[in-house]
């Protein structure tokens, strides 16, 4: 065979299996995209929010000092339970009484004077009325001007009487005054309650409080029978919670144990509130929410850690969706005629100008299509469907980075993973 002959045989044969691959290709078709798939089915939901505090009392006291001084006697400890009116602490007492001392002194003396400025206006008053009798029964013994004098003598010492009754009156605010700030060197407890902070011992100086309440503060009074979570809510999530919505409390401390709790109060404004500035506007906003606690254990103490789960809607037996399985597309893509919209179903919720969400249906011929979907509540893993799907019908679970490819007409198979669900 000739050189010629056998570099044609070759052609033919390199030709031949060219056209079987590409056969072969034609056959094979698009690759299916492997997703994990799930029927719509009805679910019971539970929409909450979780956030994190602390446990404080309803009801606390800081008792701090009014006065400066020395404690020279302390009767109770940290822990103890008081009454209301009970005695807590002394402080020094010497100075301010001292100072009461004084003061009674000086409204004795005060008083005293008082007592001879009366004397002196009702002698001259007494003066001057004998003058102006004797003037007008014999006018010439007595001139007019000794009847003047008399009587300008009589108005000075009304005056002087004036001035000493104020100054008996001032003295009396000073011993009020003075009192009141030797009675300020015992303190007795403002409320019933247990003490849940004493930072103070005996022998130390108490100081006041006018502009440092923190180290003006001697010890702490608490009711620990009404005890709150006090947690902070970001501001997506607390236009949802309402004041009586219930709550799951986790105590960090009981971690065993769960407690049942309800909202008692919402703060209408942040926590960050008049101190947050123009150059951290990008800082979280946050708000309060006070949860009570009912039947709390006797060992819970203040600033215990705990997380709430607040219940903010439930729903019975709805239909159901992944929430994973929610997506956005554009809403151009979707033409009047698109087969993938139902007739009078128009776009639900609007995330952008043109973009609209839903989920990927699966047909019976393993093409998916996307089909806008209105969702309501959201549980732990499911959105709540109020409209866009039926019971049965077949969606596209996962992964997110399959259903972020994804596109309509596309060939999907069901993932051969553990938790994936065949179709029906």
């Amino acid at each position: 065979m000739t050189n010629a002959a056998k570099i044609g045989i070759a052609v033919v044969a390199l030709a031949s299996l060219g056209g079987l691959g590409y056969l072969g290709v034609q056959r094979q078709g698009p690759k299916a995209t492997e997703v994990r798939i799930e029927g719509v089915e009805a679910r019971d939901l539970v929409s909450s929010v979780t956030a994190s505090g602390k446990i404080q009392p309803r009801t606390k006291v800081d008792v701090s000092a009014d006065v400066t001084g020395r404690i020279v006697r302390l009767a109770v400890k940290e822990g103890d339970i008081v009454q209301r009116g009970q005695f807590l602490l002394q402080i020094d007492p010497e100075q301010p009484a001292a100072a009461l001392q004084r003061a009674e002194a000086a409204l004795a003396s005060a008083k005293a004077q008082e007592a001879q400025s009366r004397a002196n206006s009702i002698q001259a008053k007494r003066n001057y009325e004998r003058l102006l009798q004797i003037q007008k029964a014999t006018p010439t013994l007595v001139s007019v001007e000794q009847v003047e004098q008399a009587k300008t003598q009589s108005e000075v010492n009304e005056a002087l009487l004036e001035s000493a009754t104020f100054a008996v009156q001032q003295a009396q605010a000073s011993v009020r005054d003075a009192r009141q700030s030797l009675n300020r060197t015992t303190i007795v407890a403002p409320m019933s309650g247990k003490i849940t902070r004493l930072r103070v011992q005996e022998g130390e100086t108490a100081i006041m409080g006018t502009l440092n309440k923190d180290a003006a503060t001697l010890l702490t009074i608490a009711d620990m029978s009404v005890l709150e979570t006090k947690v902070k809510v970001d501001e997506t999530d607390v236009a949802r919670i309402k004041v009586g919505d219930s709550a799951v409390v986790q105590i960090d401390a009981f971690s065993d144990t769960t407690f049942v709790g309800r909202v008692v109060e919402i703060s209408l404004s942040s926590t960050a509130g008049a101190t947050t500035t123009a150059a951290n506007t990008d800082q979280a906003v946050d708000f309060e929410v006070k949860i009570e606690l009912i039947n709390p254990p006797t060992e819970t103490r203040p600033d215990f850690s705990a997380t709430a789960r607040i219940v903010t809607d439930t729903r019975t037996q709805v239909l159901s969706i992944p929430i994973i399985a929610l997506t956005v597309r554009e809403d151009s893509a979707l033409s009047p005629g698109d087969s993938a919209m139902p007739m009078g179903q128009q776009p639900t919720k609007q995330v952008g100008k043109r973009d609209i969400e839903g989920v990927f249906v699966v047909g019976t011929d393993n093409k998916v299509s996307f089909r806008p979907v209105k969702v309501g509540i959201a549980g732990e893993r499911h959105f709540e469907v109020l409209n866009g799907l039926k019971a049965g019908e077949q969606i596209v679970a996962g992964t997110y980075q399959a259903i972020r490819d994804l596109k309509d007409g596309a060939l999907v198979r069901s993932a051969t993973t553990p938790d994936a669900k065949p179709k029906s």
